[in-house]
């Protein structure tokens, strides 16, 4: 498996397939085996790069970990593009690896070809019970990696299952779980919230949202980001939270023809 070194240390990824670039972008936790059911059928037609976030999967763990916010993952997105001089890409990001596509087609259109939005961070209007819900997850009173997984993953497909294996597990250890929890923190704050900066987005925007996600709900989140990404739809899908891991036929039925005409 290829690594490319970067200001943040040492990022690994996955990379199958020839032609348009692809990047998938887990979530909090997660790494790149998360998107294992689709990648087959996108690495038919594109060149597809899966990474793992920093501290996760094979990725180097970064400095400072208690101070780590959304805009840290943007950044690393950005770098890691510029490393391996990447033509302007295809997006497919959850969650938190949502927020930092949005973020890139934001600040840096010339580099976004193409978003799909898996349950995006970044589009929820807080109340108090979602502020402490987030600084709940971000204290030592949090749910475990597997615990919240559960939750979150409603159709148990095989990759599902792995991935709930690797959040007892591996993403169970000390030095992910620091992260996991510095991240929910960051969550609740401003800089989190894309709402308004969202409307400058020019690429084309795909939003997958799971009809029964209890984390980033579709009746809310996805259409406030349907109503405020131009030109932006929203599919919502019979599953969780990650619709290429529990449901990967539908969710390549709807990313697939979104990709051809871009």
């Amino acid at each position: 498996m290829p690594f490319a070194s970067l200001s943040t240390g040492s990022i690994h990824y996955s990379e199958s397939g020839q032609g348009a670039p692809v990047l998938l972008l887990h979530a909090n936790p997660g790494d790149c085996q998360d998107f294992e059911a689709v990648m087959p059928a996108l690495a038919g037609k594109y060149r597809v790069l899966a990474i793992d976030w920093p501290g996760y999967g094979q990725s180097s763990t970064p400095d400072e970990v208690e101070n780590i916010g959304v805009s840290f993952f943007y950044q690393v997105l950005r770098e890691f593009i510029g490393a391996l001089e990447l033509p302007p890409v295809i997006l497919i990001g959850n969650s938190l690896g949502g927020n930092a596509a949005a973020r890139l087609a934001i600040q840096d259109q010339g580099l976004a070809r193409a978003l799909v939005l898996v349950a995006p961070g970044g589009f929820t209007t807080h109340n108090p019970v979602s502020q402490l819900f987030c600084r709940l997850q971000g204290s030592s009173f949090s749910l475990s990696a597997r615990q919240f997984a559960s939750l979150y993953l409603k159709v148990r497909s095989a990759t599902a299952l792995a991935m709930l294996e690797r959040a007892a597990t591996t993403q169970a250890a000390a030095a992910p779980m620091r992260l996991n929890r510095a991240i929910w923190r960051n969550f609740a704050t401003p800089e989190n919230d894309l709402r308004a900066a969202a409307k400058a987005i020019q690429a084309p925007t795909l939003l997958l949202f799971g009809r029964d996600d209890p984390v980033i709900s579709a009746a809310r989140d996805g259409k406030t980001a349907a109503a405020v990404i131009p030109g932006a739809r929203l599919a919502v899908l019979p599953c969780g939270h990650a619709s290429f891991a529990e449901v990967p036929e539908l969710f390549l039925a709807e990313v697939e023809p979104f990709l051809a005409a871009v």
